[in-house]
């Protein structure tokens, strides 16, 4: 969602700064600017996961969730949210062609409704999914994706999905589920280059290039 279909504004960042904070990571350290650069590179993946790798122990990755959860619900109440242009106008475009949209995304639940409300998208599409909604394992891991794929029945088969996100662990896990398109799109963390080296089969400016692009394919 965000960087896909969502503009939040680096909004990520900064609450991963209100974690590092509550978890005693100095702002200006040698060991903050690490763990910062970490989070940057691994973009969509889910967070909670984010947070074992860089804290070691399940009850410091918890604490760090939960104060960026906190951090970034808070932002949100801000009004620092908004779609990325076309996007909405996309989503709707796709289901008037008689396409089933997913959103999936590497937040918690609690995040992921948070910014569904933000922008009035409760209701925009019949299905949202984060890690635990797939067993808990988010991107680079195909879960979801899968997850999608089953609990919709939209498709014959894995073919006939189409993966996009603006990271190259969306691109993985589109890869990796065996979908038929993964698109990266250039309005979030990564550019071109990190998309076609993670198997990209096309790279858009944005998600609002996605409509015209699937009914030309057929």
């Amino acid at each position: 969602m965000a960087g896909t279909t969502v503009a939040d504004g680096g909004l990520v960042e900064r609450a991963f700064e209100a974690a590092a904070v509550e978890l005693g990571v100095v702002p200006g350290t040698p060991d903050h600017a690490e763990k910062l650069a970490y989070v940057r590179a691994t973009m969509g993946e889910s967070k909670i996961s984010v947070f074992r790798h860089l804290f070691g122990t399940e009850d410091l990755a918890r604490r760090a969730n939960t104060a960026f959860e906190k951090a970034y619900g808070d932002l949100l109440d801000g009004g620092l949210v908004e779609p990325i242009p076309g996007a909405r106008a996309a989503i709707e475009e796709l289901q008037r062609d008689g396409r089933t949209v997913v959103l999936t995304t590497g937040f918690a639940r609690v995040t992921q409704d948070a910014i569904l409300d933000a922008l009035g998208w409760q209701d925009l599409v019949p299905l949202t999914l984060c890690p635990a909604d797939a067993g808990g394992r988010g991107r680079p891991f195909p879960d979801m994706v899968l997850e999608a794929f089953v609990r919709t029945k939209a498709a014959d088969g894995m073919r006939q999905v189409a993966v996009v996100g603006d990271t190259s662990y969306d691109v993985l896990s589109g890869v990796r589920a065996g979908a038929g398109m993964v698109a990266g799109v250039l309005t979030g963390a990564h550019a071109e280059d990190a998309h076609r080296a993670s198997g990209a089969t096309h790279v858009l400016a944005s998600v609002a290039e996605l409509p015209a692009l699937l009914r030309g394919i057929g």
